[in-house]
């Protein structure tokens, strides 16, 4: 596959900034990560995984400011800097408040926006995309028009928000059919519901990845694309685990799939999708598409419809 040719732009990474939330029970934090030069950039507001924090998926996050966006990271209150366990009496509505600060970011843009040195007047609200991975991507999915089912399946609560143009959903969750016994007992919100989601998508998936939490293999991770009218494109890492090559971070140890190139590939298709979808470059899409059928799908493979 060939390389990016859009020059990196110098950037800056400011945090904490607090968001108001009413009744949220600590402070939302946020990082704002920004190119230094630009205007009318858009926004992509990125869902961490279970345990992390804003200070997680520098190599998603810091990239996507050189290409030129805005990338606002909030602290969910999983965050292990919280030490908020399954076992605590508020983790039962964490999901909620997930959705409530991707929500509360969207809300508080001008002041986010405000709140970091130079970016007042460059930011483009019309050109909004959220991501995340794993917990996160179930959340960010929600904003796109992904329901979440209650524990028996008979109710659905949505939560689509209209100013989202765009979604990228990493290794994100699948049906609730097939949870194991500790994640029906433990995690019961774990039931998205994907025929809503109308917002163009585009998923990331790693063909070895096997979730502790679900009794079916790695397409589980796959439900996004196949349940999910507005998921038009699936990338398929092969040989992909969880951390799909280590976009949480460079080492961590959580990682246990690592690989530059397939860190690599997962930034440059990520930012193809996201310039073309949100009106910054129509031909980026395109051409990364075309690079990676002709690949042959050494590193990953591309599904579309």
């Amino acid at each position: 596959m060939t390389t990016s040719t859009i020059p990196a732009t110098p950037i800056s990474s400011v945090k904490p900034v607090e968001v108001p939330v009413d009744g949220r029970p600590a402070p939302l934090l946020v990082r704002v990560t920004a190119p230094l030069r630009g205007d009318r950039l858009p926004v992509v507001v990125l869902s961490h995984g279970n345990g992390w924090s804003m200070d997680g998926y520098a190599p998603l996050a810091e990239h996507w400011a050189g290409e030129g966006f805005v990338v606002v990271q909030p602290t969910h209150l999983d965050s292990r800097s919280r030490g908020l366990g399954h076992d605590d009496p508020g983790f039962a509505d964490v999901w909620r408040w997930r959705i409530a600060d991707l929500t509360a970011v969207l809300d508080h843009l001008d002041a986010i926006v405000a709140a970091v040195p130079g970016l007042a007047g460059r930011v483009d609200r019309e050109r909004i995309a959220v991501a995340g991975h794993s917990w996160g991507a179930q959340t960010a999915g929600t904003l796109l028009g992904a329901g979440v089912l209650s524990p028996d399946g008979a109710t659905e609560e949505r939560f689509a928000d209209p100013r989202v143009r765009a979604g990228i959903l990493l290794a994100a969750t699948g049906t609730g059919d097939s949870l194991t016994p500790f994640a029906a007992e433990h995690l019961p919100f774990m039931r998205p519901a994907y025929p809503h989601l109308t917002t163009p998508t585009l998923v990331v998936a790693g063909d070895a990845d096997r979730s502790a939490l679900s009794t079916r293999g790695p397409d589980w991770f796959t439900d996004a694309y196949r349940l999910s009218p507005g998921a038009d494109a699936l990338l398929t890492l092969v040989g992909g685990e969880h951390s799909l090559g280590g976009v949480v971070g460079h080492e961590v140890a959580e990682t246990t799939d690592p690989d530059p190139e397939r860190v690599a590939l997962v930034q440059r298709v990520t930012s193809a999708w996201l310039r073309t979808r949100l009106g910054v470059d129509p031909t980026a899409w395109p051409a990364v598409a075309a690079d990676l059928r002709s690949s042959r799908g050494r590193v990953g493979l591309l599904s579309t419809r």
